[in-house]
This record gives structure tokens, C-alpha cells and sequence, in this order.
């Protein structure tokens, strides 16, 4: 069985989740709105140019999980559900899916936000696996730090050769979809790399070695 690997935000979804999660907890009053906006955008622009650093972002992002329970999380997030992922949600992304679902291929999303976040969206898209950042709990409660290696950049071939390992699966026929220059370092692990709605820098690069690029917001 071949391996179709998906990053989600602005790939399989109109939008960034994590981001837009950052937002559902300003617009609900959940965080103090001024402070975590500035630091959520500031954040955002560092991904976006390739100098986030994940851990000082994951310091930030992870901390609301920890100040609350888990039921009032879950609660909310079934709210940013219906309010924020589903009108990012694409149909050619999901047609996409659809192609590589009937070709009988393993469907996994591969993103570097958390899996609190993400984890309902992949079962929403009806993929087979999720590789995601793991928020760190002890219990059932949320500890505001990260557990293990974080899906981001390099990261994201440490956490997959660690899943082929587990798994017995090869990259042998694989694909992966990006829009992000930050995976680069997976895209060219795969045999059909593929640069989603590109930024600027993935479409470079997508341009430079004849890789195809996709839009999926038709």
C-alpha cells in the first residue's frame, strides 16, 4: 500500500488552524485578546518567513490547554469546528482524498499543529493516520509542554521514519502535498513530491526541479 501524506493548514484546509485557533480563544475571551493576538500573529509571521522557533512558539500555544479541563476544551473545540474549520474546508482537497482513498492508498496528514487541534479536522477529512505535535499530559489534563520531537520541518522526517519503523510502510510510491517551504525536508524524501497553493518560496523551488504544483481552492 502506497503512502499519501498530506500537510493540512492551507493545504487540505483553506486556512491555518492553529492560527485560527489562536483566534477563536481571542474572539471567546478565553485568552487576554490584545497580548495573545500580538503574539499569535508575531508567531505566525515567523512561520510564514522560516525562522519560527518551534519551541518558543510551542511555549505559547500550548499553555491555554493546561489552564483548563478537558471537558470545557472539547467543548469549545467542537464550537471552532462549526464556527472556523468548516467553512475552510476545500472540495477539491476532499476530492483529492477521495482519488487517492480509491487508488487504495494510506491516507496520513502530517502537520506541525498539535494534535488537540487537529486531530477531530483529520477525522473530519476521513484520513487513515494523523502525525501531529503532541501536547504533553499527565492524566487527562494538559501540561502546557510538548512531548517528544515536534512535527515541524526536520522534525516531520524524524516523527515519519519513526512511524515507517513502527508501521513496516515504505515510502516506496509515496506522495506528499505541501504548500509550506518549511517541508521542504520531507517534500524531497518522497517519490512525488507535490507544492499545494505554493508560497512564494515552495513555488521556487516546486518551479525549479519541474515538481507539480496544485490549487485547491477552485
Amino acid at each position: 500500500m502506497r503512502l499519501a501524506i498530506f500537510d493540512l493548514d492551507n493545504t487540505l484546509i483553506n486556512g491555518d488552524s492553529d492560527h485560527a485557533w489562536g483566534e477563536f480563544l481571542c474572539q471567546r475571551g478565553i485568552v487576554d485578546e490584545a497580548e495573545y493576538r500580538a503574539a499569535n500573529d508575531h508567531f505566525f509571521r515567523q512561520y510564514q518567513s522560516g525562522a519560527l522557533d518551534i519551541h518558543e512558539f510551542l511555549n505559547f500555544a500550548l499553555r491555554p490547554l493546561a489552564n483548563h479541563a478537558p471537558e470545557q476544551l472539547q467543548s469549545w473545540h467542537d464550537e471552532f469546528m462549526q464556527e472556523c474549520i468548516e467553512p475552510m474546508m476545500l472540495p477539491a482537497a476532499q476530492a483529492l482524498l477521495e482519488q487517492h482513498r480509491q487508488a487504495g492508498d494510506y491516507l496520513l496528514i502530517i502537520t506541525a499543529t498539535n494534535s488537540f487541534v487537529t486531530a477531530p479536522i483529520a477525522a473530519r477529512l476521513g484520513v487513515d493516520g494523523l502525525l501531529a505535535t503532541e501536547p504533553e499530559r499527565v492524566g487527562d489534563r494538559f501540561t502546557g509542554r510538548v512531548a517528544g520531537t515536534p512535527c515541524f520541518q526536520g522534525g516531520k522526517v524524524v516523527r515519519l521514519n519513526a512511524w515507517l519503523e513502527e508501521t513496516g510502510y515504505t515510502l516506496a510510491g509515496s506522495s506528499f502535498y505541501s504548500d509550506s517551504h518549511n517541508d521542504l525536508p520531507l517534500l524531497e524524501q518522497v517519490e512525488r513530491p507535490y507544492a499545494v497553493n505554493p508560497d512564494d518560496r515552495l513555488r521556487e523551488v516546486a518551479t525549479e526541479r519541474n515538481w507539480p504544483i496544485l490549487d485547491l481552492r477552485v
